[in-house]
């Protein structure tokens, strides 16, 4: 067999850093409840398992959360005053080595002026603009009916994301370097195929400095790829599942058609990447994150017009920040949510109390101690630091303790109709010293997450039963061997398997 010990070897990392986490990261700070432009969401780091695509690594960044289909007449445009970035750290020292850099600008149709329609009997007529994001069907191959119009640049950045070497990314065919995004799925009248028109903005692109081809680049509103059970979590887990009536714990099979996001969209920034760009030249171990930024001074327009409603200036300010899921949503704590967002990997020993010492196995036990529930005792939770800010030894591990996505691109992707939704847990052993892998467990998929995240992984599930002990001695964590629910699933099967993977977004109407 070929297993690793895992528990007790990196109690003095424990003095280094944060976060542990459960899932997703919708609204999860104050300030950024303020601006869902730029509120990211998810953010899925893996080897693309579609076929014919070995040796390629897909970055998916989720921004602007729950998104009703219905949400016209606006819809779900990107911040075009804002940045948005994907950082990769190729060498373990949590700093940013290669930045994607997506800048979006929001236009009217007829050069600005927007569509206009003759409204008035003839001799008397007037050209009126219309308020409308279309007036007619639209295709990839005829936006003469489309009203807003949505493009974007994306640069590539090595080193600093503000002071390294910066150069754009550019459309395989033809050279250009703006790109179209597609308008949100506004139902079936306006766009009558929308997965064929999503489709065609999937752009090949050339990457400067990366010598192996076949690069891709999206950008677009995909359906909410994350499943929780949100209104009942955040109700003091008041479960009821399949029941009907209140828990006594939160246990039960994953899937107990609690996905209270099911029918909500969110807008994807994704990229497919030779793992050979990616990586240094020595590892083949990658973290990463996205982050949003904001100009530093806002200036309200008294005299709003449609692409000045506000003057921006001054330094870029990052206001929104993700890796892991759900470490600000339900590990930090609420005075420094803001400041999470506004932080940097390289900075997190600011955070290590919420990691060390975290509150939310507490508070689970206040709920379900009475059920047998009981909270870690392991303190500084080592485990935890190991889990998501250092990665599992010999697998993902980096140097530095940080919060971000690991990802050993050595490790072969697991094809989708073989994953497990558990992910790399499933290669886990309890025992009386820790956590042990092992690769030979029935259902180990060492491709999933905490190795990465696919869109498939149920990252609810095991992050809790980690937060609960799941990598601790056994004596530490009686609880830490409970099969933890919320009760929302999504097979890793219920996706696409090819770019971008994730699914076509619900129509505003049928």
């Amino acid at each position: 067999m070929q297993k690793r010990l895992l528990g007790g070897v990196l109690l003095c990392a424990a003095a280094t850093l944060p976060a542990t986490t459960h899932a997703s990261s919708h609204r999860e700070a104050p300030f950024i409840t303020e601006n869902p432009k730029v509120d990211a969401t998810d953010f899925y780091l893996f080897d693309s398992y579609e076929p014919g695509r070995a040796g390629f690594v897909t970055i998916i960044a989720n921004y602007l959360p729950l998104q009703a289909a219905y949400g016209g007449p606006n819809y779900f445009t990107m911040d075009p005053d804002a940045l948005y970035e994907i950082h990769v750290d190729n060498n373990g020292d949590a700093q940013e080595d290669i930045t994607f850099q997506f800048d979006f600008a929001t236009t009217l149709a007829a050069a600005g002026a927007g569509i206009k329609l003759p409204v008035g009997p003839a001799g008397n007529q007037k050209q009126v603009a219309v308020p409308f994001t279309n007036v007619g069907p639209v295709t990839a191959a005829d936006q003469s009916a489309q009203n807003v119009l949505e493009t974007y640049t994306v640069n590539i950045v090595r080193g600093d994301r503000r002071t390294g070497t910066s150069m754009p990314i550019t459309n395989a065919a033809g050279g250009g370097a703006t790109f179209k995004k597609p308008l949100d799925n506004i139902g079936t009248k306006s766009i009558a195929n929308y997965q064929a028109y999503a489709d065609a903005h999937i752009y090949n692109v050339t990457i400067p400095g990366c010598a192996v081809p076949g690069s891709k680049v999206f950008v677009g509103q995909r359906a909410e790829g994350f499943a929780v059970n949100l209104g009942q979590i955040f109700d003091l887990v008041n479960l009821d599942l399949d029941s009907g009536t209140p828990q006594a714990n939160p246990l039960g099979p994953q899937d107990q058609g609690a996905n209270t996001i099911a029918g909500a969209s969110v807008t994807t920034i994704a990229l497919e990447v030779p793992a050979a760009c990616l990586n240094d030249a020595t590892d083949t171990k990658l973290g990463a994150w996205t982050t949003a930024s904001l100009r530093q001074a806002r200036v309200l327009n008294p005299t709003a017009s449609f692409t000045t409603p506000t003057r921006e200036g001054g330094a870029w300010t990052q206001v929104s920040r993700l890796g892991m899921p759900l470490v600000n949503e339900v590990v930090i704590g609420l005075p420094d949510k803001d400041k999470f967002n506004g932080s940097e990997p390289s900075g997190d020993t600011q955070f290590i109390d919420y990691v060390t010492n975290p509150t939310l196995p507490e508070v689970m036990e206040i709920l379900f101690g009475a059920a047998g529930v009981q909270a870690p005792n392991n303190f500084p939770r080592a485990d935890l630091v190991a889990a998501f800010l250092t990665g599992i030894p010999g697998v993902n591990d980096t140097a530095t303790p940080s919060e971000m996505v690991r990802l050993n691109t050595a490790l072969p992707p697991t094809p989708a109709a073989t994953q497990n939704p558990l992910g790399a847990a499933g290669c886990i052993d309890r025992t009386a010293t820790g956590a042990v892998v092992d690769v030979t467990n029935v259902g180990c998929d060492p491709a999933g997450f905490p190795n990465g995240r696919r869109p498939g992984d149920d990252v609810t599930d095991i992050a809790l039963r980690v937060a609960m002990g799941y990598l601790a001695p056994t004596g530490d964590a009686p609880s830490g061997g409970l099969p933890f629910v919320d009760g929302a699933y999504l097979a890793p099967t219920s996706f696409r398997t090819t770019f971008p993977y994730l699914n076509t977004p619900r129509p505003g109407a049928p």
